[in-house]
């Protein structure tokens, strides 16, 4: 269904997906979808009611902030909108496109299209922009007892700050998810990683999902989270070994780790050394919650991914070190396990090591898509004379921080 300025059409009172949609050409200003939850007034009760990429998800659970795709020749924003979970105090969610370094004159083929499980999408194709910088697409709102969406098509020159300003929000937050990975002694803080890029749009796997452990190995070596049912909740990444008796020095630490990559380009590391423990809510969505000293089964060394924000992770990367107490991981009887909250378990063993080794590289969690690929590594790295295990495992892999010494 196509819609002119102003025409409106029934929703069904349900969850909607609203999409953004302009051309992705070289050289075309960036831009971005938010979400404005309008009292019964026209206006926004607080900065809460501002759904964007840095604040992707409402109080109230009912608006969402998706991320981005690349789809065929266009870039795809999404919201997700639950009118049934709307409470009586919000009237309308405004659609509202945000302009980065240009106006939506120069941002080709703008349309915004709503739609619902079994219900014909309705579209809005927007024509008419020129010099405008932030740009009302269309609102729900609520008529007679249920909800309708309406195409508005109205643009403001001076930017967001006006267009906030005009439904009551007299100060505009950050827009940009930042990564905050910490930046103490020991640790690596946020590289530029090119121009910040919206985080992809997670979505659902077409292939059946396994409820099943799945064991990897060298001739099977990855497999999907979304196959696994993993695609929400939290994800412990876990360590556990098992020295033979009397063959390793009393008071072994190892040391879990992951390097991660963030869809904005941002860099860092998640570690025990120099307090860089993490964040399960805020970036890097990833949170180092044991410095365990023994590696028994009921303990061991965890991280905990938070896949509730799984469109922000491009690469993650566990490994582990020798922090003090063995001079190489030969004699080790290890294994690593994730377990997400939603879906089956992946595992596998670490080869037996045979080089006088004190960091290990353990997994790689890489995008795919939409989707995120464990793959094993299980590759024992020799640092050269004078460089540290995690900047080894830097060199390794091209992850390209800025590292200084430090300790826990």
């Amino acid at each position: 269904m196509s819609l002119r300025k102003g025409e409106n059409t029934g929703l069904p009172t349900a969850a909607v997906r609203v999409e953004f949609g302009r051309r992705a050409e070289p050289g075309a200003p960036r831009a971005h979808v938010c979400a404005l939850l309008l009292s019964e007034t026209g206006a926004l009760r607080d900065a809460g009611d501002l759904v964007h990429p840095g604040a992707p998800v409402h109080a109230s659970g009912a608006v969402r902030h998706e991320g981005s795709a690349v789809r065929a020749e266009f870039t795809v924003d999404t919201l997700t909108v639950d009118l049934a979970a709307l409470g009586p105090g919000t009237h309308a969610v405004l659609v509202v496109a945000r302009g980065d370094g240009g106006s939506f004159g120069s941002v080709p083929e703008l349309w915004v299209r709503v739609g619902a499980p079994g219900a014909e999408p309705a579209q809005f194709d927007c024509t008419g922009a020129t010099t405008e910088t932030a740009y009302v697409l269309g609102e729900c709102y609520r008529r007679a007892g249920g909800w309708r969406f309406r195409a508005v098509g109205q643009g403001y020159d001076g930017g967001f700050a006006e267009l906030a300003g005009t439904y009551g929000l007299s100060q505009v937050p950050p827009f940009e998810a930042t990564a905050s990975p910490g930046t103490g002694t020991g640790t690596a803080g946020p590289q530029p990683g090119g121009a910040p890029v919206a985080p992809v749009e997670p979505v659902l796997p077409a292939a059946p999902v396994s409820l099943s452990k799945v064991t990897l190995t060298k001739s099977a070596p990855a497999v999907s989270l979304a196959t696994q049912g993993a695609t929400s909740g939290a994800l412990r990444v876990g360590l556990n070994w098992q020295a033979p008796s009397g063959h390793w020095r009393g008071g072994i630490d190892l040391d879990l780790c992951a390097l991660f990559e963030l869809t904005d380009g941002s860099k860092g590391v998640v570690q025990a050394l120099g307090g860089a423990l993490g964040s399960l809510h805020q970036p890097p969505f990833i949170l180092l919650d044991g410095d365990d000293r023994t590696g028994a089964a009921a303990g061991g060394e965890n991280l905990t991914v938070n896949l509730d924000h799984l469109a922000y992770f491009r690469r993650i990367l566990v490994f582990v070190t020798i922090y003090e107490g063995a001079d190489s991981f030969a004699g080790l009887h290890a294994s690593v396990t994730l377990r997400p909250q939603h879906g089956a378990p992946v595992d596998f063993a670490l080869d037996e090591c045979t080089v006088d080794s004190k960091v290990c590289a353990l997994a790689l969690i890489t995008r795919e898509g939409s989707d995120l690929v464990v793959r094993r590594e299980a590759r024992y790295l020799l640092p050269r004379t004078g460089v540290s295990p995690q900047r080894t495992v830097d060199y390794a892999y091209g992850w390209g921080l800025n590292w200084t010494p430090g300790r826990k």
